[in-house]
């Protein structure tokens, strides 16, 4: 039988302390780790790159004035709760305005930059002296493995495609630089450099968001853990950098004092739609679902409308469970503190979102961005160290089968963040998906039904909109949107019903104010209507569309001259609309002020050149007044026929017009012809009226032919 060889010890090494062996990769073959990591990343989030703004982006980004402007940064930085996140997206709006390309390719340099740390930080970790005798080997491809599955899990699509979100990425690449700084700073000539580094790199995480605010103390766990042998050592050799790391809490306060006053209503002490124990109940079970995602990502969620633990019975085996995770933890840290770094690490990091603070979203995917890296490594090493449970001491080696599964999951992650990536395409997917994922959840019916009608959906919105208010019969926000769809698809007395009932549980917006008034409008409750207006009104006097609705109202009660007034208000704070134009248009030419009208009219053509009811009325007024008035037969000609063109001749209406801009111009027999084809059309369409009226014009225009 041939002599086994015991393992080499290193030299100088402690009895029974194995020397480490060559590593797997090395040269060239190691520099390919980041590379790899790099390609992955750009792979599995290449197809989100052109994925709309969606859902608080808009808010955010596509109406937040202040990122219009990158000079002077003074004016952001100043009047922000989260001045870097809002200086990344004036820097993207000042390169690409509004184009969603800019902005997602950002978000994913973000997500691969800080995977690359996280390669960094896990081969250093591996490095370590308490690790190096057993991972040094295998440290650089397991480093690898466990930075690309962070990188890859679709968990992370929500911090990455969802743009606004980068407040979540960009915070977790400055956690991850902090403790990157620290561990470089270790035994470095350059230790006062990288300290500082690891100071800036936590004010700027703290000025993304307040999950930064662990940074200090998990730091400090992990040098406890990694690098240095005691408290009295740590105490020793870095307590200015702890002091620094502490400061940074300091700014904190001063950056929440800026938040909008809309968030100190969502979240915090102040938030009433929920207490901190009721918070801290519920959120055993939330942590549990992100531990289940985290293993089997399926079923992703952007909204889940997650309901509070009703009581204390609902909440005990979730509570069970966490409390005896986090005890597990506390104690292997004290008995194998690598082990217990990563518990510590996931729990730590929840802590300002997943403990007792209440907000008003229990559970959202992207607050596990960081949280995930803790578990895979977790998983990672320990299957690892599990296969070699009967050699306890000696260093790492991970059969060919282990790679390769490791890499089958980083290829179904991928295929899996892809698709997901597919669901942010438009807001129709994204709520559709979100809607069958929470079914449960008034708020996201609520949304799909605002993308269904964006859509030209009206029947489907509708449906989705009372779902939301069977669902949450005091939802102010979905009994309106649903007594406007109703308005819009012709149920005004339907719509009565829903939009005072919006209005009873919130009386303060003026759009329902507004929406109320013109159905009561349609349905011939005028009176009515013009109090929901004047309601409407003194909510916000510069409320544009109450101000043009309301002086419809008033034309049809034949009141030209207020309802003038108050489309000159509407025109006041929105001068581009060319219906307005053309109301006070026809209103003026009421009251025998043509040369005004011709005015509105030319301005509403000048903003809209082929808007056919401007066209219209023009070309008829053109036809119709005296030269000294303005009149001018030979444009009216012109512009009928241009209406004429845009409606393929087959318009009766407009038909008409343009033979009564014949017979302006003298052109009797055109006029004939024109007026013949415009009767034949409206009574081919059953428009008695107008019939009536276009053979009277023919007898005119035979009366006058030559």
């Amino acid at each position: 039988m041939a002599k086994k060889h015991s393992p080499q010890k290193r030299a100088g090494a402690a009895p029974g302390v194995l020397a480490p062996e060559a590593p797997l990769l090395r040269g060239q073959a190691e520099r390919f780790v980041p590379a790899a990591i790099v390609v992955l990343g750009v792979l599995s989030y290449l197809n989100s790159l052109h994925t709309p703004f969606i859902f608080d982006d808009r808010y955010h980004i596509v109406e937040n004035l202040r990122i219009r402007h990158l000079w002077p940064p003074w004016e952001i930085l100043t009047h922000s709760s989260r001045p870097v996140i809002h200086l990344s997206l004036a820097l993207n709006y000042a390169l690409g305005g509004l184009d969603p390309w800019g902005y997602h390719a950002f978000n994913i340099c973000i997500h691969v930059l800080a995977a690359l740390v996280l390669y960094g930080i896990v081969r250093a970790t591996f490095l370590s002296d308490s690790l190096r005798h057993r991972w040094a080997r295998v440290a650089t491809p397991l480093a690898g493995m466990i930075a690309a599955l962070w990188l890859v899990h679709p968990i992370q699509t929500e911090s990455v495609t969802y743009t606004i979100q980068r407040g979540e990425s960009l915070m977790g690449l400055f956690y991850l630089l902090t403790l990157y700084c620290v561990i470089r700073l270790h035994n470095s000539s350059r230790g006062k450099l990288w300290g500082a580094a690891a100071i800036a790199c936590c004010l700027f995480g703290m000025s993304c968001k307040g999950v930064m605010a662990t940074a200090p103390i998990v730091v400090l766990l992990y040098d406890r853990t990694f690098l240095s042998s005691s408290w009295a050592e740590l105490a020793q050799r870095r307590k200015g950098l702890y002091l620094g790391l502490a400061a940074t809490w300091l700014v904190y306060p001063l950056l929440l004092s800026q938040a909008p006053e809309e968030w100190k209503d969502s979240a915090g002490f102040n938030y009433a739609g929920l207490s901190p124990f009721q918070y801290a109940i519920t959120q055993p079970s939330v942590i549990l679902h992100y531990l289940r995602l985290a293993f089997w990502p399926s079923e992703l969620c952007l909204d889940y409308g997650w309901p509070p633990v009703k009581g204390i019975g609902d909440a005990l085996a979730p509570g069970i469970v966490i409390c005896a995770l986090i005890l597990a933890f506390v104690w292997a840290w004290r008995r194998n503190a690598p082990l217990g770094f990563f518990g510590i690490w996931f729990f730590l990091i929840l802590i300002p979102t997943s403990s007792f603070i209440p907000i008003a979203d229990l559970a959202v995917e992207h607050r596990m961005y960081l949280s995930l890296a803790a578990v895979i490594a977790l998983a990672v090493t320990g299957l690892a160290a599990l296969s070699q449970r009967r050699a306890a001491k000696e260093p790492i080696r991970i059969p060919a089968a282990g790679w390769v599964a490791c890499a089958l999951v980083i290829a179904v992650f991928t295929a899996l963040t892809i698709r997901r990536n597919s669901d942010y395409s438009s807001m129709l997917t994204m709520w559709e998906s979100t809607v069958r994922t929470s079914p449960g959840n008034p708020r996201a019916h609520y949304d799909f039904g605002v993308s269904l009608e964006g859509a030209g959906q009206t029947q489907p919105a509708i449906a989705q909109y009372q779902t939301a208010i069977q669902l949450n019969p005091g939802y102010s926000e979905a009994l309106n949107n649903l007594g406007h769809a109703l308005l819009k698809a012709g149920k005004p007395s339907d719509s009565v019903v829903y939009l005072q009932r919006a209005i009873a549980i919130k009386p303060s917006l003026p759009e329902t104010h507004t929406s109320l008034a013109t159905a009561l409008a349609q349905i011939g409750k005028f009176q009515e209507a013009e109090r929901e207006f004047a309601q409407a009104l003194r909510l916000n006097p510069d409320y544009e569309e109450a101000h043009n609705n309301l002086g419809i109202l008033l034309s049809m009660e034949h009141r030209p001259t207020e309802a003038i007034e108050h489309w000159t208000q509407a025109l006041r704070l929105n001068p581009a609309m060319p219906d307005t134009h053309t109301n006070i248009a026809t209103a003026l030419t009421e009251t025998g002020s043509i040369r005004e009208a011709l005015a509105h009219y030319d301005q509403a053509l000048r903003i809209q050149p082929d808007y056919l009811r401007a066209q219209i009325g023009m070309a008829k007024l053109l036809a119709t007044a005296q030269v000294a008035q303005g009149g001018d037969p030979v444009r009216a000609v012109a512009i009928a026929e241009r209406a004429c063109q845009l409606t393929g001749n087959r318009d009766p209406v407009c038909l008409d017009t343009l033979a009564i801009s014949y017979a302006a111009a003298n052109r009797f027999d055109d006029a004939l012809k024109t007026g013949q084809a415009a009767l034949q059309l409206a009574g081919s369409q059953g428009l008695a009226d107008l019939s009536r009226e276009i053979e009277a014009h023919l007898q005119f225009y035979r009366a006058h032919r030559r």
